[in-house]
């Protein structure tokens, strides 16, 4: 994948949120208002999308950003689950969405069928069907941790601002895709890749309009209620 200032600009805000919530943890030293579920998700894909980082050089980049992934995820589940005095301020009741159940088996389904489909028992690759998993399971990954926000309402300032830069990091790779597709001779389509990065953007809708508008007036983020 070549780089440009917009795949830039969603890499490096992918990694500022990650710092952000990093450091919403370590300053608040508690877990209210995260979803442990979403980073579960988000490492199952990072997992399955990775796998070539074993067999396949692209660059020190490309390597030094999926290990940075991997590991922060990791650690941040870790800190959440296990580390006190974070661990018992973790509210499980409130970070309830069934994500095994209807994220990641709907998502395995799928990604069989659409790479049964695109390619059949002849041409089977089980990495090519384990990247096509993480590329729908991303699309759904943030929305334990929305379901969690809207259940708060009020949301603490470091931990919107984390959210807010998971969702500009996608917003930005499409806008990578949109210059790749009208600079680079050559350049292939991937349907699927756009749809899920177009869903993924949509979920974010609601969040990013009271998010800016509480910035806007200097206020306290809120999300309204469900009713």
């Amino acid at each position: 994948m070549s780089m440009n200032v917009f795949r830039l600009a969603g890499d490096m805000s992918h990694v500022f949120s990650i710092l952000v919530l990093l450091l919403r943890l370590r300053v608040g030293r508690n877990a209210q208002g995260i979803s442990v579920r979403t980073h579960e998700l988000y490492l199952v894909v990072f997992i399955t999308r990775y796998l070539d980082i074993f067999t396949k050089f692209y660059s020190i980049y490309n390597s030094a950003m999926k290990v940075l992934f991997l590991a922060s995820t990791a650690s941040i589940i870790y800190t959440i689950k296990y580390k006190e005095p974070i661990k018992t301020t973790y509210d499980k009741a409130q970070d309830s969405f069934l994500h095994w159940k209807f994220a990641v088996l709907p998502c395995a389904v799928i990604a069989v069928i659409t790479h049964m489909i695109g390619s059949g028992m002849e041409k089977f690759d089980l990495t090519e069907l384990l990247w096509t998993f993480s590329i729908y399971l991303e699309s759904v990954s943030i929305l334990p941790q929305l379901i969690v926000l809207q259940r708060y309402r009020e949301v603490e300032n470091l931990t919107g601002n984390y959210v807010f830069f998971m969702g500009a990091y996608r917003a930005l790779y499409i806008v990578n895709w949109v210059y790749r597709a009208n600079t680079e001779k050559g350049y292939q389509h991937h349907w699927v890749v756009y749809f899920c990065g177009v869903l993924q953007t949509l979920l974010y809708a609601d969040f990013f309009y009271y998010y800016v508008k509480a910035k806007s007036k200097g206020g306290k983020l809120t999300l309204p209620t469900t009713s």
